[in-house]
Order: structure tokens, then sequence, then C-alpha cells
């Protein structure tokens, strides 16, 4: 394990969001910023809106900047918030938040910090038309202008920023994230009577929770219900879905979790439906609590986190049977369920230390 013994170097850290309740990206950085903030850094948090903010959200200590206005633009006018702040480094939190980073760097100029940004979102999206794919990876390849430093969480998310961003390997980093701990006084989620499946996350095209939807009447156990704990836009489309297929007694969707950790050591199966991802959490959190799994093809980490058939399945994203076929696999009467898989390392201290190394380069 690292300790922080060889330079305290980046005294301060200054990392941003647009918001708090978007997702498992957000999750993450309050885990880290509690982190560093727990290791002696003092660290200061630049959101665009913290209007929704819960009292108890933010780790003890923190410095927070509300720009006042929640949209993404908003992030733009960061530069102000590094000038009055001086930090020694920015964290840019994911790989969805990088345009925010470039616009800081272009700004400050000379006085910009070193950045570090994490991938926290797919390379290669499938998604994409080929003129919006091009786009992509144009801007992609401009990362290793203004990012001093890339976090990547697995190993094969490095190699593919290193063939998508060109970035040099000596300047990638693979550091997991901090596991998720339950979160002590948080609100539980109220859980469906009987057996259920569980998928956690945003209610985002992106997520294709359609797809788990479709299949719910499909599998053999006509009677297992459906909790899908998050929020966003696709609502009411999968509130309609919902509907239609006549499933409004076995699906629930209650939206955002404090802590979805009992929900998923609950369930039957934790399922994600993607079209992509980074390096799913979700998959993780299930893992630990001993919750088999099954996820779509939706990144190249998926499989180093289902590393077995006893942990789950992994299938293709666009083949409807293979998911139902998954799915009554593992719902099987007296199936066995995966001994927890327990996260090895030390997130906060080899961010740290990477932390150090660069501020201490910077400084020489």
């Amino acid at each position: 394990m690292l300790h922080r013994t060889h330079t305290t170097d980046a005294r301060h850290i200054l990392t941003y969001a647009q918001s708090l309740d978007r997702g498992g990206v957000e999750r993450a950085l309050l885990r880290l910023t509690a982190g560093w903030l727990r290791e002696g850094c003092r660290v200061t948090l630049v959101l665009a809106s913290g209007e929704r903010l819960k009292c108890d959200e933010l780790p003890e200590g923190i410095t927070l900047v509300d720009l006042g206005r929640d949209s993404y633009a908003t992030l733009f006018g960061m530069a102000r918030a590094v000038r009055a702040a001086q930090p020694d480094l920015i964290f840019c939190p994911g790989n969805y938040y990088s345009g925010a980073a470039a616009i800081a760097w272009l700004r400050l100029g000379r006085a910009c910090p070193p950045i570090v940004g994490k991938i926290s979102n797919a390379l290669v999206r499938p998604d994409m038309n080929a003129m919006t794919a091009w786009a992509y990876r144009r801007w992609l390849r401009l990362h290793p202008r203004f990012l001093a430093q890339l976090v990547a969480m697995t190993p094969a998310m490095a190699a593919e920023a290193i063939a998508e961003m060109r970035m040099p390997a000596e300047r990638i980093s693979v550091i997991a994230n901090p596991p998720t701990l339950t979160a002590p006084g948080a609100v539980a989620t109220a859980l469906p009577r009987g057996r259920y499946i569980v998928g956690v996350g945003r209610l985002e095209p992106q997520k294709r929770w359609d797809r788990l939807i479709a299949a719910l009447p499909r599998i053999a156990d006509r009677e297992i219900a459906l909790l899908l704990i998050g929020e966003g836009s696709a609502r009411a489309a999968l509130e309609a879905q919902v509907r239609a297929l006549g499933l409004e007694h076995r699906v629930t969707m209650p939206g955002y979790s404090d802590d979805p950790l009992p929900a998923m050591a609950g369930a039957a199966v934790a399922v994600l439906t993607s079209d992509y991802e980074g390096v799913p959490g979700v998959l993780r959190e299930a893992l630990s609590q001993g919750t088999p799994v099954v996820a779509t093809e939706s990144s190249v980490a998926v499989r180093e986190i289902v590393t077995g058939p006893e942990l789950g399945t992994v299938v293709p994203r666009e083949d409807a049977g293979a998911l139902v076929a998954a799915l009554d696999h593992w719902l099987a009467p007296g199936r066995a369920r995966p001994e927890p898989v327990t996260a090895g390392g030390d997130p906060i201290a080899e961010y740290l230390a990477l932390f150090d190394r660069l501020v201490a380069q910077r400084n020489r």
C-alpha cells in the first residue's frame, strides 16, 4: 500500500462537475475527494450548479464554488475559479468533462496547473454515425495537448487510450475507482417483494434499459420483478414501454438512490444493457455484494471485471435472445451465487502519488 511520505507537492487539488446528481462519475468523484481530504489535501470543488445539493452530500472540509447555472457551458468559465483558488493541480473527473478542461487550459495559458483527466466513458462509440465518429476521434487526439496525465481504470482502457487518443503510454496511469461503501444514514430504496432483477444507472438512451424491459416477458420466471434505480431523460419512454407490455405490476423505477448497494445485495442478478460504457462501476459494485451480473459487451473493460463464468455473463449488445438466455441461466432455481469480489490496491494513495509527481516536475 502506498503512503504519502515521499513529497506533498500537490497540497491543493481543484476538481469540478456540472452537478452531483448526474451519475456514477460524480459519485466516484465524491469518494475521491473524501479520500484526498482525509490525507490532508485541500480540495476545491467547482460546480456549474449546486442548487439541488443536499447538506450531507459533500465531504467534510471541501471548499465549494458554485457557478450558479446548471449547464455544461457554465463550466467554460472555470478559469476564473482556478485563478482565484490557485490550486496545484486540476482533476478532470471524466472524459465527458474534458471540454471544460481544454477551455481552462487555453484561457489560463502558462498559468494553468497540470491537468489530470480520467477516462470515464467509451473512446469507441458504436452509436455514432461515420461523420460524428470521425469528429470524435479528432477531438480525442487533441487531449495530449492539454492533459498532463490520463488515468484509465483498467489496462484495457489504457490500451484504448493509446490507440484512440494517441496518448503516450508513459502519460497514462492505471488506477481503479475507490470502492463504493454503504453510506451511513442513506435512505434505503424500497425493494420489490420476492425475487427481483436490478439495474442501476441513469435513465438515458446510452443505457438501453428498453432492452431489459423487453426481455422481461420472455424469461422463464414470469413473476420476477425488475427494479431500475436511476433518473434521466428516458423515463417517460421507459414508462410508456412498461405500460405497453402490461408490466406495471413487475417494474419499479424509484429514481436516484444515495446508496444502491443494499438493492444490489438483495437482487437475484444485476444487469447492464448499455450501448457503450467506460469502466462500469455498477458491475464491480454488484460483484462486491456477491450478486451475479449480466452485461452487454459495452466496453473493453467489461471482461476485465466479469473475469469468469462464475461471476456472470457477457452478451452481444444487439442479441436479445442471448440476453434472455443469460437471465434464465442466472435465475434458475438453486443457481449458485459468486463469492464477493474484493477490490485491491489503494486508489487514493495512488492518485496522490501521481499528483505529487506531476506538481514536483512542474516546480523544478
